[in-house]
């Protein structure tokens, strides 16, 4: 027999007008039709970056607890999601902030940490559209190492769906409190098969292959980064960029199947395909008939 999920009452998001941010918003809004939602972010909702009906929102900064207390006494929620940070994805913060998360938690506040693989979908500008790019320079018949490393990209709808369930957990049984869980498709793909996918929805097949031992292109990214910031200019090669594609970025996702329930409803085949269909449409909200290149660290 089913289970009825817990309902969830009154939740506060932070960074809720960002890309995963937003989409947690929604799932919740379209799974609990009577939850109070209310975000918070410094940036308040735009055209590209708007809310949907019913949910309401803080201007605030998350750097300033005032602005964070007077946001938890206003709204008084009986779950709080911490969706935003002050420095890059890829950098210390996912070092650091799952275990002050968790050591937070406690009987009176029970806490749990969600890390999510890297991320496509509607909204995305830092994965699909920089390698969409690499038709337009002629990179793409350019690869970088053995071509061997493993990534397992995630649909942000399945993201939003396992902050869902987490919000659900701890209001209910608390099996996720103390917890720390991967988030994923667990649809492992090499990065060279991602990309080939990608630039196979806009009908192209890199015409012929060059293998570039990693140590040589790495070089080439610190004279392109030097070149780029002295010229104020952007390039989709780069240490950062250069480094991603040799990475290997999955880990088991079976914890959060377990304990959260979690599964992708959203396969990496139709997040390939429907990432792809959002790209022009970025295109056009930036008024240029191409994507840019983008600017890594």
């Amino acid at each position: 027999m089913a289970v009825d999920a817990p309902v969830l009452a009154n939740i506060l998001v932070s960074g809720g007008t960002g890309f995963v941010g937003l989409t947690i918003s929604s799932a919740i809004a379209e799974k609990h039709l009577k939850c109070n939602i209310t975000v918070l972010d410094v940036k308040p909702p735009d055209s590209t970056h708007f809310l949907s009906a019913g949910i309401s929102f803080i201007q605030a900064d998350i750097t300033c607890s005032g602005d964070i207390n007077n946001a938890v006494r206003r709204v008084k929620p009986e779950a709080f999601i911490h969706k935003v940070g002050i420095v890059p994805v890829l950098g210390e913060r996912l070092l650091r902030k799952p275990w002050m998360v968790l050591e937070a938690s406690s009987s009176s506040t029970v806490t749990c940490a969600l890390r999510p693989s890297v991320l496509c979908g509607p909204g995305d500008n830092h994965l699909v559209p920089p390698i969409h790019a690499c038709i337009a320079e002629g990179e793409t018949p350019f690869m970088i190492g053995d071509g061997l490393n493993l990534w397992d990209v995630t649909y942000v709808t399945n993201v939003a769906d396992a902050h869902v369930l987490a919000a659900e957990n701890l209001v209910s049984t608390k099996t996720a409190a103390g917890e720390a869980f991967f988030i994923q498709n667990n649809e492992p793909v090499t990065f060279r098969t991602f990309c080939l996918a990608v630039w196979a929805h806009f009908g192209h097949i890199p015409p012929f292959q060059v293998h570039i031992p990693e140590p040589l292109p790495y070089m080439a990214g610190l004279v392109s980064k030097a070149l780029t910031w002295a010229m104020e200019t952007a390039t989709t090669l780069s240490r950062g960029s250069i480094k991603d594609a040799c990475s290997v970025r999955y880990a088991s996702g079976e914890k959060a199947k377990r304990i959260l329930g979690l599964e992708a409803r959203i396969g990496i085949e139709d997040a390939i395909r429907l990432s792809c269909e959002k790209i022009q449409d970025y295109a056009r909200r930036l008024g240029a008939k191409s994507l840019p290149r983008t600017k890594n660290a």
